[in-house]
């Protein structure tokens, strides 16, 4: 039995609260929260459960793991502090504001033989598996573009903006589809309600082989949206976590065919014609599972089985990468950049307290 300690229980705090009570391999052994009330609601629903306003009091013996659910600003501080303090961590994305205090979470859990976990929830998806089986079974051909839309009225951060706030989602799921890095990244922000903080972003990734996709986050639009299109040679797919059928496969698609050799350079259009393929749509099944709940139940079974969880400190390194990439381009008026290249104007930390 994994004995969990839980820092912050605010807005996403009470499901993991919950997913790791339902756990049958873990316990929730105490919550920490600066608010009074969230600590009263704690205590009524789980009157077993310690709480405390002091967090280092979960870095007691009788926890084996941290899970950390505040504010992206504390993610940092409060992980590094748990990974020294001997405890495996579950922190919620982004893992972290810099490349240079990810990789430095990733090495001290690895100095100390610990897990280090993101919680990169949509990895765990019944769908977005789904998407990503008909990718690599070859369902769309090869892969031209994606794009992506995570779009909502609200909640308004005062702490981070939308890139560092939605795109994390996004971008993780690029990625456990593409299999692959982006090689580069451009990115525009604009502040409508606050000054400095951007609340819609428009970003466009570069990818390997010639794929590009296509990322929009926003906290200020009337809809909820959570889609994501692939279109590829064969056929196309949405992913639309708003529908009932949450994955649709276009049978659609554009071939040339080659008609042969030109006769002279003004009659190069007969050369080619273009097919058009407009089939059917297909749904297929999905098996339903809640995405936070394997996500926690992945999380204790990689401390119990000494492996790494899929969402891994390395995973939540390389979203972190891409973001740091993306903000650097934003500040630069959406100037494309390299994702591999080190940020001249981040200061690498110590990995000593």
């Amino acid at each position: 039995m994994i004995n969990i300690g839980l820092i912050g229980c605010g807005y996403w705090g009470p499901n993991l609260l919950r997913n790791f009570m339902d756990c049958p391999e873990s316990q929730v052994f105490a919550v920490a929260d600066l608010d009074e009330s969230r600590l009263a609601y704690v205590r009524e629903k789980y009157p077993s459960i310690h709480t405390t306003s002091d967090y280092t009091a979960l870095f007691n013996p009788g926890v084996d793991a941290v899970v950390i659910a505040t504010q992206p600003r504390t993610h940092y501080r409060l992980a590094k502090e748990a990974l020294l303090q001997g405890k495996h961590v579950l922190v919620e994305k982004p893992l972290a504001k810099s490349v240079a205090e990810a990789e430095e979470l990733v090495a001290l859990a690895a100095e100390r033989g610990l897990k280090l976990m993101v919680g990169h929830t949509f990895e765990y998806n019944a769908a977005v598996r789904e998407l990503k089986k008909q990718i690599k079974a070859g369902t769309v051909g090869k892969p031209y573009y994606l794009y992506s839309q995570r779009l909502n009225f609200g909640v308004v951060r005062q702490d981070v903006n939308a890139l560092w706030n939605l795109a994390p989602h996004d971008v993780s799921i690029l990625i456990y589809l593409l299999e692959a890095m982006p090689l580069s990244v451009s990115c525009r922000g604009f502040d409508f309600i606050q000054p400095g903080i951007q609340d819609i972003v428009f970003m466009v990734l570069k990818f390997p082989d010639n794929v590009v996709a296509h990322v929009q986050v926003s906290w200020l639009d009337p809809s909820k949206v959570r889609k994501m299109t692939v279109v590829g040679s064969e056929k196309m797919i949405i992913y639309n976590d708003m529908d009932e059928n949450k994955i649709q496969v276009f049978d659609k698609g554009i071939k040339v065919e080659n008609k042969g050799e030109s006769l002279g350079p003004y009659d190069d259009f007969e050369k080619y014609k273009l097919i058009k393929r407009a089939g059917d749509v297909h749904y297929p099944p999905l098996e339903f599972s809640e995405p936070l709940k394997d996500e926690c139940l992945d999380f204790v079974r990689s401390i119990i089985d000494d492996r790494a969880p899929l969402a891994d400190g390395q995973n939540g390194l390389r979203v972190v990468r891409v973001l740091e990439t993306a903000q650097d381009s934003m500040d630069l008026h959406g100037v494309a950049l390299d994702v591999r290249r080190t940020s001249p104007n981040r200061k690498q930390p110590s990995l000593t307290p």
